[in-house]
C-alpha cells in the first residue's frame, strides 16, 4: 500500500543520527531474485487474523520465512546498500502516491477568461470592432443626421476599429495577469506541501541501527520501529509487539481500536487517508514491523471541507452586494444613454430611420453597450479574491520563518481573530528537557541529587532496575552534539529525565539493558493518557515474576501497601502514610513546579502464572521505591509572549495532564495567572463534575458559569480538552463567537484540535496523529511562535481591509462618474480602455501592493476583530465616503469648467470618432494620480496620523506605485488613439500632480477628524493593568477598584463629567483588583470646581502624590463628546479631588 503523501510532520526528529553506509559484506545477497511477488504480497496483505497467519505458515514457514525470502533479518534489517535499495523499488515499486498534476498555464487563462464581466466585455468589442469596418453605402447620406458627421476625416474613420482592439487587448492583459497569480499561489501551495510531506519520516533498522528515513524512501523488506501515536506509512506483517492496538477505522468504518499481535493477527494496515486523523496507537516497543511494505494504490477519501473562513465568508457576500449594485449602475446608463438618444434624434429632430443609417445608429448603440459595460467592470471588484489569496499565500510563505508551518490557508487568517488559546503544558510553555532535582527515597526527602553513599545499596539497586527496566527502551540520552553541551534526549523526555538521575548517582543503565534486552520482557503495560502510568513485567531466575511500575505520584501511590523504610526494608504503606506523604513531599515538590514520578514494584508468584490480561488485579499492592520530583523549566519567551497575547484581548489558558499544584505553579511563573486577579483553577474531576448535570450530561450553561474564569485545567483527559474546547466555542454568554486556538502533541489531542478553530500541532514533539489533525505547525514548539501566528492572522485581515477602503473609494468614485457623466453629456468621461488600466491598476496591482506590508507589533495592540463585525467599521467608511467626495468635487469641476480654467476646447459633446481631448485627458490624468495617492492613504485603516511610516520596509509597495505612475505618463503622452488620450504639457501635468497631492493633504484632514472624534474611545485598551487612564504618569499611581467598592462620584452628580463616567465604566473587570488598606494621606485642599462628595479613597502608598499637579496631564486628554480637546479643569479635578479628599 502506498501511503498518502499529505501526512503530517515528521515523526520524531531527535533520531537523526545516520550510521556509516555499510557497504563489503552485503552484497553476496544480491545474487538470486525475491522469493515472493508483488502479486503474492497483495493478496496476501488482503486477509485478517487467522486465514493470515495459515495463509503465512503454508507459504512461507512463518514470518520469518517471509523475511528470509525477502533477503530481510528481523535482528539487523536491510543493508543500507543503495544497489539493493533500488533493485527493491524495481521489483515492488515505491512508496508514495504520486500527486495530482498541477493546472498548466493555458488552463488558468482558460479559466480566468470564464469571468461574466470580461465575457461580456469582449462580445461588445467583436461588434464594435465588426461595425467600425462597415461603410453606409450613401456615403453622404445627409439623412442620417448630425450623427455622423462632426470633425471626422476619413483618417478619423479608419481609427474606429481602434477601440474595439484595444479592449480586447486590455481583456487579455487582465487575463494573463490573473493567470499568472492564480499559477504562482498554485506553485507556492505545491511547495508547502512538498515542505509537509518530506518532514514525516519513520524509523526503520538497517544494518542493526535504527534511523529515521524519509517515507516515500521506504522499501520492502524494511524492517520498521513503529510507537505510540505513528501513522503507518505502509502496509506489513508485525514481528513482535507489546499492547498494540490500531484504528483501523478508516479502512472497516469500525470505530473501535484493533488489538494486533504476532501470533493472533498480524496484519498491519496502512489506515492513511488524505485527511483526518487516525490514531494508529501503535507501542513504544520494538513493534518491529517486518516491512512487508507492499505497494497498492489506494482511493483518497474525500474528506468535506472546513467551513469557508470567516473572510472569504464576509468577502463574497459584499463582492456580491458590490456587483449586484454595479449591474444596476450600468443597466440605469445604458437605458438613459439610449432612450436619450432616441429620444434626441427621433423626437425631437423628427427623423424616420433608413435603413442605410442602421449600421451608424447600431454602432451608437454599442458604443453605449460598451460604456454600460465598464461601468460594470469597474463596480465588480474582481481583486477581492485575489486580495485575499495574494495575502495569504505571502503570509504562509513568510510565516515559515516564524516558525508555523501552516496546513490550511484559511487557519492563517481565523488566527488573527483568536480570542482564547487552550495551550498545553509540556514542550510549549516549558522546554521539554526533564530533570530530576529531588528525590525522596528512604524516609528522607533529598532537595538536591543525593551522593549515591546517602542511599541504601538495595534501595539503589532497586531504583536502577526499575528505571533502566522500566523505560522504553528507544529513550536514551546521548553525548552532546557540541563540546559543552547539555547531552541529548532522545525518545520520551520524562524517561530521560529518570535515565539522567540514573547518571547523576553515577550509575549507568546500559548494563542493565544489555543484560536483559527487550526481547526478554515478559509483559509490558505502556504508558497512556488513560492509565498515567507504566509497567514492565520480567522474570526472575527462580521463575517467579517481577513487577516494575512508575507514574503520576498520586495515582500509583494510591496502588502501593508498602515502602522501603530507611534500612531499605519493605514496611506497610497504609492511607494515613499516604496522606501524610502527599502533605510533606508530594504538595511541596508540585508547589515549586516539578512533577512529581513515584517508582514501585512488586514481586508475583511463578506457579501459577498470574492472568497478564487482568491489568487491575496485577498493578496493584506495590512497594514504593522512591518519589522523584522531575523540573521541566518554563521557556525564558514564554512570560513575554504570553503578556502579548493578554494585552491582544487574548486570554490563555492551560489545559494539562499535570498535578494541579504544578500546573498552578507553572502558570504563575508563565503569567497565565496574577495575583489579585478573579481565575479558577481546576481539576479534570471537578471540571466534570460542575458541567454535567444529574444525568451526567454535559450542559452548557454550566460549562458557560465557568470557562470565563477559568485559567487552568489540570489532570484533565483529552476528552476534558475537547469539551472545554466545544465548550467554548459554542457559548452565546459574550456577544462575540470566541474563536478558539488549541495547541496539541500527543495521539489523544486529535479530537480538540479538529474542532477548535486552528488547531496547532508541534512540530518536533508532535505525533504523526496530532499533526495530522492540526491546521499550523509549530516547527520549534514554541509557544511565543503562536504570537507570531496572530500577528500575521491580524496582518492578513488589515491588508484586506486597507485595500477595500482603497478599491471601495475607486469603485464609488468611477461608477458615480462614468454615470452622471453619460447621463449628462452622453458620454462616459473615462473611456472603456481608461476604465480598464484603472481596473488594473486598483484591482491587481492595488491588491499585490497593499497585500504585501509587513506585520507589526502594533497590531498586538488592540482587541481581536469579533467574527461577526462588519468587514468594513466606522473609520473606513468616513474615509471612503471622505476621499470620494473629493475626487467626485474635482472630476465634476474639471469635467464641466475644466476647459475655462486650462484654457482649451472643451471635450463634451464629441461626436463618435472624434480624436481624443485634451479636456478628457486631463480629467482620466486627475483621476489616476488621485488613485496613486490615495493608495498610499489606505496604508493606515485605523486613524493613523503618518501614513509613509514603515513605506520602505515593503519595497514591492514603493516599486508598485512608482511603476503605475511610469506607466500612467507613457499611456497619456503616447497612448493616442487606443487610450484615448492626448499628450499634456508640463504645466497641465503638474496640476494633475498637484491635485493629486491633494489627496494625502485631504486625507490628513480627515484622520484628524474622524481621529479626534473615535480619539481613545477604547481608552480600556488594556496596554497594561496600570494605565487604566493614559495620564496616569506612573506604574505606582493606581486607582484600586474603581467598580465595586467605593461609589466615586455619584451619577446624579455628573452631567459635563460625562466623560469621567464614560471612562469609569469602560473599565474591564480584569483590572478590578481587591483594595489595599486606605493609606490616610496628608489634607491637602484643592477647591473643586462643584460640589463632590468626598469619599476617602484608598490608593496605593503613593510615592508621586503629586504627580498630577506637576504637570503630567499633557499626555493625552480624552476628548469631549464634540470632538475637541476638553480643558483640563473640566477633565482633571474629578482626580485631584479624589486624590486628595479625605
Amino acid at each position: 500500500m502506498s501511503t498518502t503523501a499529505t501526512m503530517g510532520e515528521m515523526a520524531n526528529s531527535a533520531v537523526e543520527f545516520y550510521p556509516k553506509r555499510g557497504g563489503g559484506g552485503a552484497e553476496a545477497n544480491h545474487a538470486g531474485d525475491f522469493g515472493v511477488t508483488l502479486d503474492e504480497l497483495r493478496s496476501l496483505m488482503e486477509l485478517r487474523g487467522a486465514e493470515a497467519l495459515q495463509k503465512i505458515q503454508d507459504s512461507y514457514g512463518d514470518v520469518e520465512g517471509l523475511c528470509q525470502r525477502l533477503k530481510s533479518s528481523t535482528s539487523d534489517g536491510l543493508s543500507d546498500n543503495p544497489t539493493d535499495l533500488e533493485k527493491r523499488r524495481q521489483a515492488f515499486g515505491q512508496n508514495f502516491i504520486p500527486p495530482k498534476k498541477p493546472k498548466t498555464f493555458l488552463q488558468l487563462v482558460w479559466e480566468a477568461l470564464q469571468d461574466v464581466t470580461l465575457i461580456i466585455l469582449e462580445i461588445a468589442a467583436i461588434i464594435s470592432l465588426g461595425l467600425s469596418f462597415y461603410q453606409p453605402p450613401g456615403h453622404e447620406s445627409e439623412g442620417c443626421g448630425n450623427v455622423s458627421g462632426g470633425a471626422e476625416d476619413e483618417g478619423e474613420a479608419e481609427a474606429g476599429w481602434i477601440e474595439g482592439a484595444a479592449i480586447l487587448l486590455s481583456v487579455i492583459c487582465v487575463v494573463l495577469v490573473t493567470a499568472f497569480n492564480d499559477w504562482s499561489k498554485e506553485k507556492q501551495f505545491r511547495g508547502l506541501q512538498s515542505r509537509i510531506e518530506l518532514e514525516q519520516r519513520f524509523a526503520v533498522v538497517r544494518n542493526g541501527n535504527v534511523i529515521q528515513i524519509p517515507v516515500a524512501e521506504m522499501v520492502v523488506g524494511d524492517m520498521a520501529q513503529v510507537k505510540y501515536g505513528d501513522l503507518l506509512p505502509a502496509d506489513g506483517v508485525l514481528i513482535q509487539g507489546n499492547d498494540l492496538k490500531i484504528d483501523e477505522s478508516s479502512l472497516t468504518g469500525e470505530s473501535d481500536h484493533v488489538r494486533k499481535s504476532a501470533d493472533k493477527d498480524p496484519m498491519l494496515l496502512s489506515a492513511k487517508k488524505q485527511d483526518g486523523a487516525v490514531a494508529m496507537e501503535m507501542q513504544p516497543l520494538k513493534s518491529a514491523e517486518g516491512g512487508e511494505v507492499e505497494e497498492r494504490e489506494k482511493k483518497k477519501a474525500n474528506v468535506p471541507k472546513k467551513e469557508k473562513s470567516v473572510l472569504q465568508g464576509k468577502l463574497t457576500k459584499l463582492a456580491v452586494q458590490i456587483g449586484k449594485a454595479g449591474l444596476v449602475m450600468s443597466a440605469i446608463t445604458v437605458i438613459i444613454l439610449v432612450l436619450y438618444f432616441v429620444i434626441e434624434t427621433f423626437v425631437v429632430e423628427g427623423r424616420s430611420w433608413l435603413p442605410e443609417c442602421t449600421p451608424i445608429y447600431v454602432q451608437y448603440f454599442v458604443k453605449f453597450f460598451i460604456i454600460g459595460v465598464t461601468v460594470l467592470v469597474v463596480a465588480v471588484p474582481e481583486g477581492l479574491p485575489l486580495a485575499v489569496t495574494i495575502s495569504l499565500a505571502y503570509s504562509v510563505k513568510k510565516m515559515m520563518k516564524d516558525n508555523n508551518l501552516v496546513r490550511h490557508l484559511d487557519a492563517c487568517e481565523t488566527m488573527g481573530n483568536a480570542t482564547a488559546i487552550c495551550s498545553d503544558k509540556t514542550g510549549t510553555l516549558t522546554t521539554n528537557r526533564m530533570t530530576v532535582v529531588q528525590a525522596y527515597v528512604n524516609d528522607q526527602h533529598f532537595r538536591e541529587i543525593p551522593d549515591p553513599s546517602q542511599i541504601n545499596p538495595n534501595t539503589l539497586e532497586m531504583i536502577i532496575n526499575a528505571i533502566s527496566i522500566n523505560c522504553a527502551y528507544t529513550s536514551k540520552i546521548l553525548p552532546p552534539d557540541v563540546e559543552g553541551g547539555l547531552p541529548k534526549q532522545v525518545g520520551n523526555k520524562t524517561e530521560c529525565g529518570l535515565l539522567g538521575f540514573l547518571l547523576d548517582l553515577k550509575r549507568d543503565y546500559v548494563p542493565v539493558r544489555e543484560q536483559i534486552p527487550e526481547e526478554k520482557l515478559y509483559k509490558v503495560y505502556t504508558f497512556n493518557s488513560v492509565r498515567k502510568s507504566m509497567s514492565t513485567v520480567v522474570q526472575m531466575p527462580d521463575g517467579s515474576f517481577r513487577l516494575y511500575s512508575k507514574g503520576a505520584s498520586e495515582i500509583l501511590l494510591k496502588k502501593c501497601s508498602a515502602i522501603l523504610g530507611a534500612n531499605g526494608e519493605a514496611r506497610s504503606f497504609k492511607p494515613r502514610d499516604r496522606d501524610e506523604m502527599v502533605k510533606k513531599v508530594i504538595e511541596p515538590m508540585a508547589c515549586e513546579g516539578l512533577r512529581t514520578i513515584c517508582i514501585g514494584y512488586r514481586d508475583l508468584p511463578g506457579d501459577p502464572e498470574p492472568d497478564w490480561e487482568n491489568e487491575a488485579e496485577i498493578v496493584t499492592d506495590l512497594t514504593c521505591i522512591a518519589v522523584v520530583g522531575i523540573e521541566d523549566p518554563v521557556r525564558p519567551e514564554v512570560p513575554e509572549a504570553i503578556r502579548k497575547c493578554q494585552r491582544a484581548g487574548i486570554t490563555v489558558r492551560m489545559v494539562t495532564g499535570d498535578n494541579i499544584n504544578t500546573a498552578r505553579a507553572i502558570a504563575a511563573k508563565c503569567g497565565i495567572i496574577q495575583p489579585g486577579d478573579d481565575f479558577l483553577c481546576l481539576e479534570g474531576k471537578d471540571f466534570n463534575r460542575r458541567i454535567r448535570n444529574e444525568k451526567g450530561e454535559i450542559e452548557q450553561e454550566r460549562i458557560d458559569k465557568i470557562w470565563p474564569k477559568l485559567r487552568v485545567l489540570a489532570r484533565s483527559s483529552p476528552t476534558d480538552k475537547h469539551t472545554l474546547v466545544k465548550g467554548i466555542i459554542d457559548s452565546t454568554v459574550l456577544e462575540q463567537r470566541q474563536v478558539v486556538a488549541v495547541t496539541g502533541d500527543g495521539t489523544n489531542d486529535g479530537p480538540a484540535l479538529k474542532k477548535a478553530d486552528v488547531g496547532f500541532a508541534m512540530g518536533i514533539a508532535g505525533t504523526d496523529v496530532a499533526k495530522e489533525a492540526s491546521d499550523i505547525i509549530l516547527t520549534d514548539d514554541n509557544f511565543s511562535s503562536i504570537v507570531k501566528a496572530v500577528m500575521w492572522g491580524r496582518n492578513v485581515y488589515d491588508s484586506i481591509s486597507k485595500f477595500l477602503q482603497f478599491q471601495l473609494t475607486v469603485n464609488v468614485v468611477a461608477v458615480i462618474v462614468a454615470f452622471t457623466g453619460a447621463c449628462i453629456t452622453q458620454d462616459s468621461p473615462l473611456k472603456a480602455v481608461q476604465m480598464l488600466w484603472v481596473n488594473l491598476i486598483m484591482d491587481t496591482f492595488a491588491s499585490l501592493a497593499l497585500a504585501t506590508e509587513p506585520p507589526t507589533e502594533a497590531l498586538l495592540l488592540r482587541k481581536p476583530y469579533g467574527r461577526n463585525n462588519p468587514l468594513i467599521s466606522l473609520t473606513m467608511m468616513k474615509n471612503i465616503l471622505g476621499h470620494g467626495v473629493y475626487q467626485l468635487v474635482i472630476i465634476f469641476t474639471l469635467l464641466f469648467v475644466g476647459e475655462k480654467i486650462f484654457n482649451i476646447d472643451s471635450g463634451r459633446d464629441a461626436p463618435l470618432h472624434s480624436p481624443p481631448s485634451e479636456h478628457y485627458t486631463i480629467i482620466f490624468n486627475t483621476f489616476v494620480l488621485m488613485q496613486l495617492f490615495n493608495e498610499i492613504n489606505a496604508r493606515k485603516i485605523h486613524g493613523e496620523r503618518n501614513v509613509f511610516d514603515g513605506i520602505f520596509a515593503n519595497p514591492i509597495f514603493c516599486s508598485i506605485v512608482l511603476g503605475t505612475f511610469g506607466v500612467q505618463i507613457v499611456i497619456v503622452q503616447f497612448g493616442g488613439k487606443p487610450f484615448s488620450c492626448a499628450p499634456l504639457n508640463v504645466e497641465q501635468w503638474l496640476w494633475c500632480l498637484f491635485v493629486g497631492v491633494g489627496e494625502l493633504l485631504w486625507g490628513q484632514m480627515r484622520v484628524v477628524k474622524a481621529f479626534r472624534s473615535s480619539l481613545y474611545d477604547g481608552i480600556e485598551k488594556p496596554a497594561s493593568r496600570n494605565s487604566i487612564h493614559n495620564f496616569m504618569a506612573h506604574p505606582e499611581f493606581l486607582i484600586n477598584d474603581f467598580i465595586h467598592n467605593i461609589p466615586l462620584i455619584d451619577d446624579t452628580d455628573i452631567d459635563d463629567e460625562s466623560e469621567w463616567s464614560r471612562h469609569n465604566h469602560h473599565l474591564h473587570p480584569a483590572f478590578r483588583k481587591p483594595p489595599p488598606p486606605p493609606v490616610q494621606h496628608p489634607q491637602r485642599t484643592h477647591p473643586p470646581p462643584r460640589p463632590y462628595r468626598q469619599y476617602s479613597l484608598p490608593a496605593t502608598p503613593n510615592r508621586n502624590n503629586n504627580a498630577i499637579e506637576s504637570g503630567v496631564y499633557h499626555l493625552n486628554l480624552p476628548t469631549g463628546p464634540d470632538g475637541h480637546w476638553t480643558t483640563p479643569s473640566r477633565q482633571l479635578y474629578p482626580l485631584l479631588a479624589l486624590e486628595t479628599s479625605l
